[in-house]
């Protein structure tokens, strides 16, 4: 039985606000209004803040080690104080650890806001999204950098829209069965190693890493880059995995499933993924085979499993008092030869 072990499962790590502003300032058109003193500054947690009791004085519950996000009900509530006061309010909030501030709605810092952020090294930015779009788009990128994640061995490849994990021994033929499915067409997302990720409640999405992409090695040729020898249209960057294939060689004691109405399933994350134990011999197309597991798996996901059909027709035979026969399914050929 295929097994994930802890040992797998990728540690979470906190992003600092320079790696943050890098990768959204385009996607959520953030304009940086400070300094970038503070761009070392961590960012430890998915959930963002609205600090309208802070600047109101109240900072008992305060999160601060959250980013900041100034709406127009912050930029009101500021807007009724005097410039002192303003100051004030702005100050208490900077007391504390937060790792930068994002003002919405194109709300324009009011005279000392930013020459105060810089003082204590906190980054300010703009965005001209509404509030509840920017907390939407920024919740959604952090709760992606967050996310369990686990490394696993093996080939993941698009099939007819199904993607398909193939795992086993070392040498048993992984990424040649990725190899001969992308000549047929399909699509590689990565070789080797491949990152997934918990996206929501029972949804992981594969991807390969920074370094390897869409590199394949062969054993006896050695690495070979799928995206420039197959083009564009033979990978994709990321897939959600469906199914876990697991290459194994021919054993007469092993145990594989001849009807498939026992499913197997593997947990990773807590999340439960099918999983096929596939013997390999002599003459065994497992390319085709691929393919048919990938179709196998569309019929069921809209309600058609051949497996509990045949099961219920022939329970139906044997409740009739008819004993199965082997007689033809056609009665009569009607002078057919062809």
């Amino acid at each position: 039985m295929l097994k994930f072990d802890d040992s797998s499962i990728i540690k979470k790590q906190n992003i600092d606000v320079g790696y943050f502003f890098e990768k959204v300032k385009s996607k959520f058109k953030l304009t940086l209004l400070s300094n970038d003193s503070g761009f070392q500054r961590s960012i430890k947690e998915q959930n963002l803040h609205r600090p309208g009791l802070a600047l109101a004085g109240f900072v008992d519950l305060f999160s601060f080690s959250r980013v900041q996000i100034f709406g127009n009900t912050e930029m009101h509530y500021l807007a009724q104080l005097d410039d002192v006061q303003k100051l004030n309010s702005l100050d208490r909030i900077f007391q504390f650890d937060i790792p930068c501030i994002i003002l919405t709605n194109n709300n324009q810092p009011y005279p000392g806001f930013i020459d105060l952020a810089n003082s204590h090294n906190v980054p300010v930015f703009i965005t001209p999204l509404s509030t509840t779009k920017l907390i939407y788009f920024v919740s959604d990128f952090l709760d992606d950098q967050f996310a369990p994640k686990v490394s696993v061995h093996g080939s993941f490849v698009d099939v007819y829209g199904v993607g398909i994990l193939f795992t086993g021994k070392s040498g048993v033929g992984k990424s040649e069965v990725a190899l001969d499915l992308i000549e047929r067409g399909h699509r590689l997302v990565a070789d080797d190693v491949i990152i997934l990720t918990k996206k929501g409640e029972g949804i992981l999405m594969g991807s390969g890493t920074d370094l390897v992409k869409h590199f394949m090695e062969i054993r006896g040729l050695g690495l070979i880059n799928i995206e420039k020898m197959f083009g564009i249209r033979a990978i994709r960057f990321q897939k959600r995995l469906e199914v876990i294939v697991e290459l194994e060689v021919w054993d007469e004691k092993g145990d594989y499933t001849r009807t498939g109405l026992d499913e197997s399933t593997i947990s990773m994350l807590d999340v439960e993924i099918p999983h096929i134990k596939l013997p390999i011999l002599p003459g065994k197309n497992i390319t085709v085979i691929s393919e048919v597991i990938s179709l196998h798996y569309l019929l069921k996901h809209y309600g058609y499993d051949a497996a509990k059909i045949f099961q219920d027709r022939l329970s139906q035979s044997i409740q009739k008092g008819k004993n199965p026969d082997i007689r033809r399914g056609v009665d009569y050929f009607e002078h057919d030869f062809e």
